[in-house]
């Protein structure tokens, strides 16, 4: 396992650190190949969406 911290290697963010230099490019490379790829694992995960009205909505307008 890699002794990167979490924060660093947060996919939404690890860019940015890369670029200011805060996550060496190779360490970050050496920690995603140390990762088991959990794809076998993985399950359907079933949702639904339920419109809720906003303010603009309730008033009569039309949002779009």
């Amino acid at each position: 396992m890699s002794d990167i911290e979490n924060r660093l290697v947060d996919k939404r963010v690890a860019e940015r650190y890369l670029r200011k230099g805060q996550l060496d490019e190779k360490e970050y490379e050496r920690h995603l190949k140390s990762l088991k790829d959990l794809a076998d694992e993985a399950v359907p995960v079933e949702s639904e969406m339920e419109h809720v009205e906003g303010p603009e909505e309730k008033k009569g307008g039309q949002k779009g």
